[in-house]
C-alpha cells in the first residue's frame, strides 16, 4: 500500500512538473514521412498554450510539416527515433516569419519552426528536426528559397536540449533579441548546404551554451546585433566541440549594437577551414570584455582572426560608412594549437586601420605548433587593409575575410597591426618545417609588451625564450 501511495505521488509530481502531454497523433499527424501534418501539428500547440502550458509529443515516425508556430508554455518533444521534417515544397513555408537580419540574403527569410513574443518555450526529447535542405538547392533561376531550421524573435525564457538539428538549407537556428536562454547536449550537422550556421544569437542576453556539437558549413555559433537597441551580452559557451567549413564562433560582423560580457572555455575546435575565434566588429557599436580560455584546436589555420572597421552588413543600412568605436579589453589564454598538418598560411592575426585601435589585448599561456614553410617572399609581403578605400573598389559589397587580405601571412606566429596595449606572456610558437618569416610581425603597435619587456621593432623573431 505505501508502494502504491509513492507511485501515486510520483506520477503526481511528474504531471506538476512536466504538465498535460499533447500527442500530435491524437490530433491526426501520421508520421509516415509523406503526409503534411502541419494543421495538426499547430492544433496540438494552441491547445496546449491555451490551457496553461506543456508538452507536445512526437513520437513514433517521421513527421512532415510546414512552418509551425511556437507559443507561450509548450515543450516541443521530439523523442528518440522520431524525426519533425521540414517539407520540400517551399509553399508549405509561412511568410510572417520576420526575416534574416544581412544584406543580399533574403533566400534564408522563412523558416520550419518560429516563435514571436513568447515565454517559456523548449525544445527536447532525443530525436531529430530535418530541415530536408537537399530539396532547397543554392541557386534556382528566379528563385532562391532555402528555410532556416529555427527563428525565435523577442522571447524569453528559452530552453533546448537533447535534440540533433540536421540538414537545413539555410541557418539552422536564428535568435533576434531573446533573453535567458539555455541550450545544452545538442548537436548541429549543417553541410547540405551553404550558408549552414549552427546558433546565431542576435541581440540576445543571458546566453549559456554547453556539452554541444557541431558540423557545419559556415559558423558553428555567431553572435551579432542587427538592432541599434538590443545588445549582445552575457554570454557563456562551455565544454563545446566544432568543426566547420568558416569559424568554430564568430563574434560581429553584423554589429549595430554593443557586445560585452563573453566568455568561450573548454571547447575543442577542429578542422576548421578558415578561423576558430573571428571577432569583427564593423558597425559602429563597442566590443569589450571577453575571455576566451582552456582552448584546444587542431587544424585551424586562424586560431584567432580579430579585424576592426567600418562596413555595413545590415539588410536595411544604409550606405553611409559607420563611425568607429572602441573593440578590445579582451584575454586569450590556456590555448594549445596543433596545425602541423596544414601549409604555411597559419597564424594569429589582428588588425584594424590606422587612427583606430583594437585596444587591450592580452595572449597568454598558449602553444601553437605550425608546419612552417614561409619563403623570404612571403615574409615580405605587405598584407593589405580593410579600409574605406578597399570597400569602394569592392563595391561595399566584401565581408573582412582573410582571403582579401591578398597572399601568405607575413609572419609564421602573429600578425598584428594598429593595436594599443598588447601583453603577450609565455607564448611559445614553433614550426616543423624551416621558416624565413618572423614568428611577430608588428606593425603601428602601441605599447608593446612581450614576457614582461617593452617591445618596439616591427619583427620579433624569437619569443620562445
Amino acid at each position: 500500500m505505501k508502494n502504491l501511495v509513492l507511485l501515486l505521488l510520483l506520477v503526481t509530481v511528474s504531471t506538476l512538473s512536466f504538465g498535460k502531454i499533447y500527442d500530435i497523433r491524437d490530433y491526426g499527424a501520421i508520421g509516415d514521412s509523406l503526409t503534411i501534418n502541419t494543421k495538426a501539428i499547430q492544433k496540438a500547440i494552441d491547445e496546449c498554450s491555451a490551457e496553461g502550458g506543456g508538452i507536445v509529443l512526437i513520437q513514433g515516425g517521421n513527421y512532415v510539416t510546414g512552418t509551425i508556430f511556437m507559443k507561450s508554455g509548450v515543450t516541443l518533444r521530439i523523442e528518440k527515433m522520431a524525426v519533425l521534417s521540414g517539407s520540400k515544397d517551399i509553399k508549405d513555408y509561412a511568410e510572417n516569419v520576420m526575416k534574416n537580419m544581412y544584406r543580399d540574403e533574403s533566400y534564408m527569410d522563412r523558416c520550419l519552426v518560429f516563435a514571436h513574443n513568447q515565454k517559456f518555450i523548449g525544445i527536447e526529447g532525443g530525436g531529430i528536426i530535418d530541415g530536408n535542405g537537399e530539396a532547397f538547392p543554392n541557386k534556382i533561376p528566379g528563385i532562391k528559397y532555402r528555410p532556416m531550421l529555427i527563428r525565435f524573435a523577442n522571447c524569453e525564457n528559452i530552453r533546448m536540449h537533447d535534440i540533433m538539428l540536421q540538414n537545413p538549407s539555410g541557418w539552422t537556428s536564428a535568435w533576434l533579441y531573446c533573453r535567458d536562454i539555455v541550450i545544452e547536449g545538442i548537436s548541429v550537422w549543417a553541410r547540405v548546404r551553404g550558408n549552414g550556421d549552427g546558433l546565431d544569437f542576435d541581440g540576445c542576453k543571458n546566453v549559456r551554451v554547453s556539452n554541444c556539437s557541431f558540423d557545419t558549413s559556415d559558423d558553428s555559433i555567431c553572435l551579432q546585433t542587427s538592432s541599434k537597441d538590443h545588445s549582445c551580452q552575457d554570454i557563456t559557451i562551455t565544454n563545446c566541440q566544432f568543426s566547420s567549413r568558416w569559424a568554430g564562433v564568430r563574434i560581429g560582423l553584423l554589429s549595430r549594437a554593443n557586445f560585452e560580457n563573453v566568455i568561450i572555455s573548454s571547447c575543442i575546435f577542429r578542422n576548421t577551414n578558415d578561423s576558430g575565434l573571428k571577432i569583427q566588429m564593423n558597425e559602429g557599436a563597442e566590443m569589450k570584455n571577453m575571455l576566451f580560455t582552456n582552448l584546444l584546436m587542431i587544424n585551424v589555420p586562424r586560431p584567432i582572426f580579430m579585424t576592426h572597421t567600418s562596413l555595413r552588413a545590415y539588410v536595411d543600412g544604409e550606405e553611409e560608412y559607420p563611425e568607429m568605436k572602441t573593440m578590445g579589453d579582451m584575454t586569450f589564454s590556456d590555448i594549445h594549437v596543433d596545425n602541423t598538418g596544414l601549409d604555411k598560411n597559419s597564424a594569429i592575426v589582428m588588425t584594424s586601420i590606422p587612427g583606430n585601435y583594437i585596444r587591450n589585448i592580452t595572449l597568454s599561456d598558449i602553444i601553437i605548433r605550425t608546419a612552417g614553410g614561409g619563403t623570404v617572399k612571403d615574409a615580405n609581403n605587405i598584407f593589405g587593409e580593410f579600409s574605406k578605400e578597399w570597400f569602394e573598389l569592392q563595391d561595399k559589397r566584401r565581408w573582412p575575410e582573410y582571403g582579401y587580405l591578398g597572399g601568405t601571412v607575413p609572419a609564421y606566429g602573429i600578425h598584428l597591426r594598429h593595436l594599443e596595449n598588447v601583453i603577450i606572456n609565455n607564448v611559445n610558437i614553433t614550426t616543423i618545417n624551416k621558416d624565413v618569416r618572423p614568428v611577430i610581425m608588428a606593425i603601428d603597435v602601441k605599447n608593446l609588451t612581450i614576457n614582461g619587456r617593452k617591445i618596439m621593432e616591427e619583427r620579433i623573431e624569437n619569443i620562445n625564450n
